[in-house]
């Protein structure tokens, strides 16, 4: 474990904003994880936990303490269908996923390229490709910060939504991911649902052949974090009823959108943004990207009120060209802790 006070976080968000932190503290195993943020909740000390930094929006310095989470360690049994990984939350979700692959444990393949820690996949519910985290996830270990009992959920406990989970509803700051369970059937059936994949036949890709396709496109739409600071997709994909999307689609003939179970449409936010001629624009140091719509970036010197503002003119743009309003996915976060996406 590892404390540095009054800490810069520019290179422990990807947005590279320059925001700095009362303390941070770097925990290694589970069991540090577990006794700091029981000892900082205890005592009623603000704190936030860290993982890649992916999913953050920092809007000035925070006046607590960051936990960074860096325990790492990957378990893995079988039996005669599935493959199962019992992960530490600090574990990287891209490196998890080429682990599974060199091991030949099929399945994460389509969820390639994700920034961020392993712990954070549950709380967001991430997808990309037509995965979601809740089909392969087993279990989820967390600590109950008001009693410090270690508690496991089921997938079905969870309640996994649409980049969500109960990790942002009833048990949101009360408690934190120590190890995630991923569960993988031996018998593989590529998800070649969405957009490249569907060159390829059922019969004939393979994991790596996903892999690859998904990686090659991630790094040609997705500016990479080191190059230009952003958090990936800014904007969740609005769900609208279908009648709605009946009244748009008459207006905006090629609008995009997909079909889901419950009869609702899911919009692709970086088609609406796009159409509604957003690439390029800017506020100061904060632009939406020339390549990809649905991406914020910082130019250099953006501070985090200059991407706030700027995701707040892009709502509200698209909520008068298509009565769709869209929501953010990264955690805003300010002096005391998480905010709600709001002018101040």
């Amino acid at each position: 474990m590892s404390v540095k006070p009054n800490c810069s976080l520019k290179t422990y968000n990807t947005f590279g904003i320059d925001y700095a932190c009362s303390e941070l503290i770097s925990v290694d195993t589970k069991k540090e994880l577990i006794r700091l943020c029981s000892t900082l909740f205890s005592e009623r000390k603000p704190f936030l936990v860290l993982g890649g930094g992916s999913n953050i929006l920092l809007t000035e310095n925070y006046l607590g303490t960051v936990v960074q989470v860096c325990s790492k360690g990957i378990v893995c049994h079988e039996d005669d269908e599935f493959y199962y990984l019992s992960v530490e939350a600090g574990e990287g979700w891209h490196q998890l996923v080429e682990y599974c692959l060199a091991h030949s444990m099929p399945g994460l393949e389509n969820l390639a390229l994700i920034p961020g820690t392993v712990g954070a996949a549950p709380i967001q519910n991430i997808g990309a490709y037509g995965v979601e985290f809740m089909e392969v996830c087993d279990w989820v270990e967390f600590v109950d910060l008001r009693d410090g009992r270690i508690t496991r959920y089921k997938r079905e406990e969870c309640q996994f939504g649409y980049r969500d989970s109960i990790f942002k509803g009833a048990l949101k700051e009360v408690s934190v991911i120590t190890s995630v369970g991923i569960k993988l059937a031996k018998k593989w059936q590529p998800n070649l649902s969405y957009g490249p994949l569907k060159r390829y036949e059922k019969t004939e890709a393979t994991p790596k052949d996903i892999f690859d396709c998904i990686c090659k496109t991630r790094s040609e739409k997705l500016p990479d974090p080191k190059l230009i600071g952003n958090a990936g997709s800014f904007f969740k994909n609005p769900i609208i009823s279908s009648s709605k999307y009946l009244q748009l689609i008459e207006k905006f003939p090629s609008l995009v959108g997909y079909p889901l179970s419950d009869g609702s449409v899911k919009l692709a936010a970086g088609w609406l943004i796009d159409n509604a001629g957003l690439k390029g624009f800017s506020v100061g140091d904060a632009a939406v990207h020339e390549q990809q719509a649905l991406v914020l970036i910082n130019l250099g010197r953006a501070t985090g009120e200059d991407i706030l503002k700027l995701a707040l003119k892009v709502i509200e743009i698209i909520k008068i060209k298509f009565d769709v309003t869209l929501e953010a996915e990264p955690r805003v976060i300010g002096a005391y802790g998480e905010k709600e996406l709001v002018d101040d």
